[in-house]
């Protein structure tokens, strides 16, 4: 595949992530009587995942996530010379899903920005109140794990063909455990759309939070990288 087309699945695959699953916590996750609270949200993080891998992870890899690219760069499973581009793709699938997002949600009335944008947050803008510290450790080892698990059901040795399963399971887990604390990141991208949005209409303390959910996803990614080196071994069949 040319780098444009998997440019373009990067960017579809991270857009419907972002609409689907900040989107159900926007518009489904306290409806009246019908809600589908944390674990309704956690369920569609995963199978925005789960789905896309499907659809497109034969074009791209199937990242969606800047985290991701790092994670499999470290690992040995992903150039260099795609990464910045890559990143960008995803940056911008992100902020036009939460754009869209934003117009489906204002078609309302009443509808209000400070109510929440699905945006991730720490001290008290965390939904539980968790220190920053607290924060930026679940960040960390929540991407180090979903790592682990894409490097590991990617594998040659692995079975064929349930990769996808495995990581959108994996990022519904994550968001189980993970929503409390932070209202989940694991993905650089996913925070900055809605932040963005949130500036744009007024609420700064997205923005002015989100450096921790741009340096914490990585870094566990990285760790993750070097440590499947180690437990994995050589990506070959042999």
């Amino acid at each position: 595949m040319s780098l444009n087309q998997r440019l373009a699945a990067e960017f579809v695959g991270t857009l419907w992530l972002v609409l689907g699953g900040c989107g159900s916590a926007v518009l489904a996750a306290a409806f009246p009587s019908l809600g589908i609270g944390f674990v309704g949200v956690s369920l569609a993080f995963g199978l925005t995942v789960l789905t896309m891998a499907y659809a497109v992870g034969h074009v791209s890899g199937g990242h969606f996530n800047p985290a991701v690219s790092v994670g499999l760069l470290v690992g040995g499973r992903f150039p260099a010379k795609d990464l910045l581009p890559y990143i960008v793709a995803q940056v911008l699938g992100g902020f036009v899903g939460a754009a869209i997002l934003y117009h489906i949600a204002t078609g309302k009335s009443g509808f209000d920005m400070a109510g929440g944008f699905a945006s991730n947050g720490y001290g008290e803008h965390s939904p539980g109140a968790y220190s920053m510290v607290s924060c930026f450790l679940t960040e960390v080892v929540m991407t180090f794990g979903f790592l682990i698990v894409i490097l590991g059901s990617t594998h040659a040795k692995a079975p064929k063909g349930f990769a996808p399963i495995a990581i959108g399971l994996c990022l519904t887990l994550i968001h189980l455990i993970s929503i409390p604390v932070t209202n989940t990141s694991v993905n650089p991208a996913r925070s900055l759309g809605p932040a963005i949005m949130e500036a744009i209409n007024g609420q700064s303390w997205p923005l002015q939070q989100v450096w921790l959910f741009l340096v914490a996803p990585p870094i566990g990614a990285a760790l993750a990288g070097v440590a499947y080196k180690f437990i994995g071994g050589a990506n070959t069949e042999d």
